[in-house]
C-alpha cells in the first residue's frame, strides 16, 4: 500500500513541476502513466482480484481529494489534471460507498475550480468512454453529481449546452438499464441524481426568456419523460423503490406545463418534441425513443398513487370524466397506453393499472355531439394496434385475473368502436395473429357481435328503415366467410396443421356453423353461405379434406397414447354436424 501512495504522491508532483515549468509534453506523459496506474488498481478492485484492497481504494482518492483541494495548487495545474482525473476517480465510486463519497468530492472540486463549460464537456466525455466491465451504475454516479452542479454554473448559450448534454446522459442510462441487475440498489441512487439533473436544468430555465425559455421547459419535460420509462423498467422488480423516484419526476411535469390530458393523448409530447427538434430529425432524436412510453406510465403512476397524481398537479376525475366524453381523445388514450402494455420489461402491476384505466374509460361513456363529427377510419391503425397490445396481456399475463380483466377490456374496447369498423379491426387482427388460441378467441368474438347483430336486427325489423337494419348488421357480409377459410384452408395452402391449430379450427367451424343455421332459419343469405356453388367449395375444398386430416392425426396419436386426441375429440363432433348441414342443404338444391 505504501509503495502505490508514495507513487501517487511523486507523480503528483512532478506533474506539478513540469506544468509550472511550461513541459506540458513530459507533463501529459507523467499524467497518463499515473492514470494508467490508477485504472490498473481500479480494474483489479471491481473485477473483485485479491491483488489490492478497498482500504486502499479509498486512501488512493483521498490522497488526490486532498491534493486538488490544496489552495497553493496554481489553476494551470488543476485544469490539466482536470482533463483526466475526474473519470478515473469514478471509476473506484462502484467499490464502496465510501469510495463513492470520496469520488464525489473530487468531482465536485474540480467543478469548483474549472470552468463550468470545459468540465461540462469533461464529465460528458468520461460517461460516454466508459464501456464494460465498467458499465456499472456506481462509475457514473460522481459524474452525475458533477454535472448537476456544473449545469447551474453555465452561463451562456444555456439551452445549446444542455441540448448536448441530455442526450449523452440518457444514452450512458439507456445502456445501463439494459444491463440492469435486480438485486442491485445502485440503481435507485443513479436515478436519483438523474433527478438531481432535472432539478439543475429547472434551475437555470427561470435565467432565460421568450422561445429559448420554451424550448429549454419542452427539453426538461423530453428528459423527465424518458426518465420516467427507464426507471419504471429498470428498476422493474421493486415497485416501492421506483415510486419514491417516480414521484421527484412528476413534480416536474407542471413546470414543463406538461398535463395528465395532453400526456395520455399524446398531443403535448407533440409539442414538446417539435419545440426541441422542429420538423426534421436530428441528431439525439434517438434518445428520446421512449418519451411516449414515459408519457403513458407518467399517468398510470398517477392513477395507481394518489400522491404521484398530486406532485402532477393533476385531477384524475377530471381526465376520466373527459376521456369518458369524448371518442377521438379516448382512443388516443388508448393508443398511448399500448406503449405501456406492449413494452417487455414493463412491470405486471403497471400493466394491470393500465387495464384499469382502459376499462375505466370504457365504462359510463357520455354521448357527445363532436362524435357524431369523426372519421373513425382514421383512427383504424390505433384501434388495431392497441387492441393487439390487449392481446399480448391476454395471452402473456402470468396471472389469470390479469387475463380475465383484460380479457373483459378488450371487449369494452371493441364495443366501443362503431359496428363498420370494429369487423375490419377484427378481421386484420385475426390475419395478423401466430396464435392459435388467440385466434379462436377472436373467431368466438366475430360470432357473439353476428348473435348479437342478429338479436338486434330481429327486434328492429319493424321499426326501423331498411337502410338501419342494414348498417346495424354489417358483420352479416360475404367477407365474414374468408375468416373461416383463413384457417380452415390457410392462404399458405394444405391443410390447418393438427393437434397445434385445433382451437382456431374448431372456433372457424363453429363460426360457420352458426352462420349456415341461421341463415337456413331466417330465410337470408347475407354472407352468401347458401348458394350452391359456395356450398359445393366449403364441402370438397374445406371440410372434406379436413375430415381426412382429424381422422389421420387421431388415429396416430392415439396408437402414441398422445394427450392431444382430446384436443381433436370437439373439433372432430363440430366438423361432422357441419358436413352434415352442408350435405343436407346440397340434397335440397
Amino acid at each position: 500500500m505504501d509503495t502505490v501512495l508514495t507513487t501517487l504522491q511523486h507523480t503528483l508532483a512532478s506533474c506539478a513541476k513540469l506544468i509550472v515549468a511550461g513541459d506540458y509534453a513530459t507533463s501529459e506523459q507523467s499524467i497518463a502513466e499515473l492514470i494508467k496506474i490508477l485504472n490498473a488498481i481500479s480494474d483489479s478492485l471491481i473485477e473483485e482480484e485479491p491483488q489490492y484492497s478497498q482500504e486502499l481504494a479509498v486512501e488512493i482518492i483521498t490522497q488526490i481529494h486532498q491534493y486538488v483541494a490544496t489552495p497553493a495548487l496554481g489553476q494551470e495545474i488543476i485544469d490539466e489534471l482536470a482533463f483526466e482525473l475526474p473519470k478515473a476517480v469514478a471509476r473506484f465510486a462502484c467499490v464502496s460507498d465510501r469510495c463513492l463519497e470520496v469520488a464525489e468530492g473530487v468531482v465536485d472540486l474540480f467543478v469548483e475550480r474549472c470552468s463550468p463549460r470545459e468540465m461540462l464537456s469533461i464529465l460528458l466525455e468520461a460517461m460516454s468512454s466508459l464501456s464494460d466491465p465498467l458499465m456499472l451504475p456506481g462509475c457514473f454516479m460522481p459524474l452525475l453529481t458533477g454535472l448537476t452542479k456544473v449545469i447551474v454554473l453555465i452561463q451562456r448559450r444555456l439551452y445549446e449546452q444542455v441540448k448536448h448534454a441530455v442526450p449523452i446522459i440518457l444514452n450512458v442510462l439507456t445502456t445501463l438499464c439494459l444491463k440492469s441487475d435486480e438485486e442491485d440498489t445502485d440503481y435507485e441512487k443513479l436515478f436519483y441524481r438523474t433527478t438531481g439533473i432535472a432539478c439543475s436544468i429547472r434551475t437555470i430555465s427561470v435565467k432565460l426568456e421568450g422561445e429559448d425559455n420554451r424550448k429549454l421547459n419542452a427539453l426538461l419535460g423530453l428528459y423527465v419523460l424518458q426518465i420516467m420509462a427507464l426507471v419504471s423498467h429498470g428498476m422493474a422488480s421493486d415497485m416501492l423503490r421506483c415510486r419514491p423516484v417516480v414521484l421527484q419526476l412528476s413534480d416536474f411535469l407542471p413546470h414543463c406545463d406538461l398535463s395528465y390530458i395532453g400526456l395520455v393523448t399524446g398531443c403535448e409530447v407533440d409539442v414538446i418534441s417539435k419545440l426541441v427538434f422542429g420538423d426534421d430529425s436530428e441528431v439525439g432524436v434517438d434518445c428520446f425513443s421512449q418519451v411516449k412510453l414515459g408519457a403513458a406510465l407518467a399517468l398510470i403512476w398517477g392513477f395507481g398513487a394518489t400522491e404521484i397524481a398530486f406532485a402532477a398537479k393533476a385531477d384524475m376525475t377530471s381526465v376520466l370524466m373527459e376521456l369518458k366524453g369524448n371518442w377521438t381523445r379516448r382512443w388516443e388514450a388508448v393508443g398511448m397506453l399500448k406503449y405501456l402494455l406492449s413494452y417487455a420489461n414493463i412491470p405486471w402491476e403497471l400493466k394491470w393499472d393500465g387495464i384499469s384505466f382502459i376499462a375505466c374509460i370504457m365504462d359510463g361513456i357520455v354521448s357527445n355531439t363532436d362524435n357524431e363529427f369523426v372519421d373513425y377510419s382514421l383512427h383504424i391503425p390505433t384501434m388495431y394496434t392497441s387492441l393487439q397490445a390487449v392481446t399480448m396481456i391476454i395471452m402473456y399475463a402470468p396471472d389469470s385475473e390479469l387475463r380475465k380483466k383484460a380479457f373483459i377490456t378488450f371487449k369494452k374496447m371493441l364495443a366501443d368502436i362503431p359496428t363498420p369498423w370494429r369487423f375490419d379491426v377484427l378481421m386484420a387482427l385475426i390475419k395478423n395473429s401466430n396464435s392459435p388460441s388467440m385466434i379462436g378467441i377472436l373467431i368466438d368474438c366475430v360470432r357473439e357481435e353476428m348473435r348479437l347483430e342478429m338479436v338486434k336486427r330481429n327486434a328492429s325489423v319493424d321499426t326501423l328503415p331498411n337502410s338501419e337494419v342494414s348498417h346495424s348488421t354489417s358483420f352479416w357480409n360475404p367477407s365474414v366467410l374468408q375468416l373461416v377459410e383463413m384457417v380452415l384452408r390457410p392462404p399458405e395452402g394444405g391443410p390447418p396443421s393438427l393437434p397445434e391449430d385445433s382451437d382456431a379450427v374448431l372456433s372457424a367451424l363453429n363460426l360457420y356453423r352458426f352462420i349456415l343455421i341461421t341463415e337456413s332459419t331466417g330465410n337470408s343469405n347475407s354472407s352468401g353461405i347458401l348458394a350452391k356453388e359456395k356450398l359445393q367449395k366449403v364441402y370438397k375444398e374445406w371440410l372434406l379434406p379436413l375430415r381426412v386430416l382429424v381422422s389421420r392425426t387421431m388415429a396416430e396419436n392415439m396408437k402414441e397414447s398422445d394427450d392431444s386426441v382430446c384436443a381433436l375429440n370437439p373439433v372432430e363432433l363440430v366438423l361432422y354436424r357441419c358436413i352434415e348441414l352442408v350435405e343436407e342443404k346440397l340434397k335440397h338444391l
